[in-house]
């Protein structure tokens, strides 16, 4: 991409620059310390794993595997790039330095002075960003989108930032957020639990989440993806998970528990106040001026919002204050080389002088670079304001006639343009009489009063199937009652459709392109209302009508006061009498407004009809008006949103105020069935609920114009909001998205189904032993009667326990498992003893898993794979899982593939299961291609692709034809 450098080659080494790949978008350095006298690696090739930065700090790259893990002890850079091609038109690099809670000053020091020197490498278009442990930007969290784990204590190695198959492990982890999930290690005790979040008990080969009870079940499966993600990553699939909903259901896994972190005293604390920061909070923006005076930095209030681009001048430096929850500072393209370097320490002194918290979040944008959501706190933005070549294009606005054969294969000109197709669908139109609807004569469904409400439904085609469109129009005039009995028969029209109604809440003077369309640039706005008995109110003798537009996308009629000062010069109007009407063109108004113009007052004016221009009006004209009065002559500018992206958030609330959390570089894998989410793209709001959150609807659109309302830009309340359930989406929608899969939910699972469903899938058992020092598993001639596993059964009732099954890389509930499926009794010895104490290490170390059939044998294969911890706890790194070995990834239900060699990739991408050569796995069709040809279409090596996430592995396939 033309003005992005070129990371295929090695940054400058002389700069202190270390290597990037240009395949991978995401970049992550730690700052680590070196040891006296000695690097990693010998000679030149040192210098691909790091740079010295100082006497004692040097950059080392992390592993890909290991991203999302910090340590606390340590500070680490994050560069992102964009790679596609969507998503680098007006995009910028992101360039952040995170700081942990325990980091000292030298490292942090070394940071800056890092994303300083790489930030000149790469030139104007990036943004800074500091961030620190805990309080992260959502653009910094939406790079991990399995969560990040927080680690303690330092690392002695980048080597060994992560070490695949350790199972000598005993750690609690703080599992909190909600899209933007974090895990934090904290003290191996019972008081570190509380109500409303999600702890990870992870012992190696076993992990346990336990769900406080006030958890709820988005938060329950997000814990839960994490879980599986840190059982994938560090353990290659082999480390058995188990849940906890209900400790009285999950008696086993409690014990184990209790036989880790000791009895438990009392009850589990209560919910810890939420800290999140909502919309009216973040709502207050200031603008300030910087400038250093005799060294002494002077930082002068200029405006708060609503405010306005042309604040900044480019050869001066800001700082924007938004509620204390996140500072800007604004680097003009004049602006020094010293006042650019003192950004972060500027952006500092400023905290510290409002008296915020250390931990406040810092971003520094660049003149022609700024970051969408920098943008969305000004009025309005133009990319052409200052004329910059450099940074950010202009798009140019689409003039073309929308072609229906285009807007159904490309969603996203249908985006652009606002429009589902060309507005040749069935229309139906009611008016919200006495608390109901009437319908509307299809002669008149054109012609609308400010003083009622309507619904519009319009019915089309798309891909086969039929869609639906429900316009909610509100008039300006209309009451609250009118208002509520609106929305009232939208839910039952919904009903009637089964929920298939996209809902879009349209007010008068802010109706959308397509809106516009179906009624072919002939809509008319009338003053007054309809009555009870279906007219409107009698006519005034004299009538005045704007008329605006210039094709039939975006051509209204309103009737106006009839006075003289409501005319402009750059418009036209129709002046109605008793006895003629008039036809007014102002002198700015363009062919294309008058041809228009002529179609559009067809259904208001008769046959006796006068064209006048300005300036030539007939004396009867202005006595009509009551007399020549002064009037508007400026143009009005249409709005210019070129400089904004679209931006997309999940929606929760918080003592009563809407919390939303930012999805930045946001895809479909975003969208959960148990979320709300909110797409603005300035124009429209989007309002996505998932299957799961429909119930929520009335609260989504109050959400929607609360949004609006404490927007820090002054947001039109008439904005449209668009209401959309999972599974109806309009190509309006999802052409925003870089891709769209409109199977994607086909057999979607809900957490319930995850956890419970998992046991059905294998048919095998699974048991989990513990065996301590000096004590051994009992042979079942040694059982008692009527026991199973050493367990005493005194109702002779084997198999029913209730316990929590945890299976082979898989996961179950407690009280769900199928008869004689059951933890090992080994345990029993040690959870009976009256001085229980935690388990020591050594002890959690003997953990023995076995898979086996029903007669509890184990496979020889399966011994192999879960052999002892310790064979997987040494310090170095072990290797990963290889590509296509089945015993390495157990997760997978799917048998091993059985043929032989490689086929070609003709063979394999886009291929039906049905027409795939025999033998073939459909679920692993990349599996099949040579090493050669995997590197070359997914441009990594198999090792490489599948110690990726799952969810990365899934996406890429679907790129590229092998899902």
């Amino acid at each position: 991409m033309k003005g992005r450098p070129d990371l295929t080659h090695r940054m400058d080494v002389n700069k202190g620059l270390p290597a990037t790949e240009s395949r991978r978008d995401l970049h992550v350095w730690i700052i680590e310390r070196v040891m006296e006298g000695r690097w990693l690696g010998d000679g030149p090739a040192e210098l691909s794993l790091g740079t010295l930065l100082s006497q004692n700090l040097r950059m080392a790259p992390v592993p890909e595997k290991a991203y999302g893990n910090f340590f606390e002890e340590h500070c680490y850079i994050v560069l992102h790039v964009p790679q596609s091609l969507k998503a680098t038109q007006g995009a910028c690099s992101d360039l952040h330095y995170w700081a942990g809670k325990e980091a000292g000053a030298e490292a942090q020091d070394a940071a800056e002075a890092f994303v300083q020197q790489l930030q000149e490498t790469l030139g104007g278009a990036t943004v800074q960003h500091r961030e620190a442990q805990g309080h992260e930007s959502d653009c910094f969290r939406s790079y991990f989108r399995s969560g990040i784990i927080y680690r303690r204590g330092g690392l002695a190695s980048a080597l060994t930032h992560v070490e695949t198959n350790l199972y000598n492990i005993q750690r609690l982890l703080h599992v909190q957020g909600r899209k933007h999930v974090s895990a934090a290690e904290v003290e191996l005790s019972w008081s570190s639990f509380n109500k409303g979040d999600i702890f990870l008990l992870d012992l190696g080969k076993v992990m346990i989440q336990w769900n406080g009870p006030e958890t709820s079940i988005p938060e329950k499966a997000r814990g839960l993806a994490l879980t599986c993600s840190l059982r994938d990553r560090e353990r290659g699939g082999r480390a058995q998970i188990g849940v906890v909903d209900d400790e009285v259901e999950a008696t086993d896994l409690m014990r184990i528990m209790e036989a880790v972190l000791g009895c438990r005293v009392g009850n589990v604390p209560a919910t810890r106040p939420d800290k999140s920061v909502n919309q009216l909070q973040k709502a207050s923006v200031r603008l300030y001026h910087v400038c250093e005076k005799d060294e002494d930095l002077v930082i002068q209030e200029l405006a708060t919002c609503p405010l306005t681009q042309d604040l900044l001048w480019e050869e001066d430096y800001y700082i924007l204050d938004q509620g204390g929850f996140k500072i800007y500072v604004w680097q003009g393209r004049l602006s020094s080389l010293q006042e650019k370097k003192a950004a972060f320490s500027r952006a500092l002194r400023f905290i510290q002088a409002k008296g915020y918290p250390t931990y406040t979040n810092v971003e520094v944008v660049n003149d022609g670079a700024e970051s969408a959501s920098f943008k969305q706190l000004f009025q309005s933005w133009s990319t052409k304001q200052r004329g910059n070549k450099n940074f950010g294009r202009l798009s140019k606005s689409i003039q073309v006639r929308p072609d229906v054969g285009k807007l159904q294969s490309q969603p996203e000109l249908a985006a652009q343009l606002r429009m589902v197709d060309d507005a040749s669908g069935k229309v139906e139109v009611w008016c919200i009489q006495d608390l109901g609807r009437q319908p509307v004569d299809p002669e008149r469904h054109a012609q609308l009063c400010a003083g009622n409400c309507y619904l519009v439904l319009y019915t089309y085609q798309r891909m086969g199937h039929v869609q639906y469109i429900l316009y909610l129009w509100r008039g300006h005039r209309a009451t609250t009652r009118d208002v509520k009995a609106l929305n009232c028969n939208a839910e039952e029209l919904d009903l009637m459709y089964r929920g298939a109604l996209v809902q879009e809440h349209v007010t008068m003077g802010s109706e959308t392109p397509h809106f516009l369309a179906i009624f072919q640039g002939q809509l008319v706005v009338f003053q007054g209302h309809t009555g009870h008995d279906g007219k409107e109110q009698p006519a005034p003798a004299t009538r005045l009508f704007h008329v605006q537009g210039t094709d039939s996308c975006n051509t209204r009629t309103v009737e106006v006061p009839a006075r003289a000062s409501a005319l402009n010069s750059h418009d036209i109007f129709l002046l109605v009498t008793a006895s003629i009407c008039y036809l007014w063109f102002g002198k700015g108004c363009s062919g294309d407004q008058r041809e228009m113009a002529r179609t559009a007052v067809s259904a208001v004016s008769g046959e006796n009809k006068e064209t006048v221009l300005e300036g030539q009006e007939p004396p009867g004209f202005w006595e009509a008006l009551g007399g020549l009065a002064p009037y508007p002559s400026n143009k009005r500018l249409p709005e210019d949103v070129s400089g904004f992206q679209p931006r997309l958030f999940e929606c929760s609330s918080h003592m009563g105020h809407l919390v939303l959390t930012e999805m930045v570089f946001f895809s479909q894998e975003d969208l959960d069935k148990y979320d709300i989410m909110l797409l603005d793209t300035w124009q429209e709001i989007f309002l996505w609920l998932g299957e799961a959150a429909s119930k929520w609807k009335k609260e989504a659109v109050d959400w929607g114009q609360e949004y609006l309302k404490t927007h820090p830009a002054g947001r039109s309340p008439a904005t449209p909001i668009v209401v959309i359930k999972q599974g109806h989406e309009p190509p309006t929608f999802t052409g925003w998205f870089l891709a769209w899969d409109p199977y994607k939910w086909t057999n979607d699972q809900s957490y319930k189904e995850v956890v419970d469903g998992s046991l059905g899938a294998m048919p095998a058992i699974c048991e989990i032993t513990a065996v301590s020092t000096g004590f051994s598993r009992p042979a079942p001639s040694q059982l008692p009667p009527g026991s199973r596993l050493g367990r005493h059964d005194p109702d002779g009732q084997n198999g029913q326990e209730r316990s929590q099954a945890l299976v082979d890389g898989r996961v179950c509930s407690g009280g769900k498992r199928p008869s004689g499926l059951s933890v090992a009794s080994a345990w029993e010895p040690l959870l009976h003893t009256p001085s229980l104490s935690p388990l020591s290490e050594q002890e959690l170390n003997d953990f023995q898993l076995s898979r086996g059939p029903s007669n509890g044998g184990a496979d020889p294969l399966t011994l192999q794979t879960l052999k002892g911890s310790q064979d997987g706890s040494g310090n170095e790194l072990q290797p990963g899982p290889k590509a296509g070995d089945a015993s390495t990834n157990s997760h997978h239900s799917s048998p091993r593939p059985t043929i032989n060699g490689s086929l070609p990739r003709e063979r394999l991408m886009h291929q039906a299961v049905e027409d795939l050569p025999e033998g073939v796995d459909p679920a692993r069709k990349e599996f099949y291609l040579s090493d050669s040809d995997f590197q070359e279409i997914f441009g990594k090596s198999k090792e490489e692709f599948y110690s990726m996430a799952k969810w990365r592995q899934q996406q890429e396939k679907k790129q590229l034809g092998f899902f």
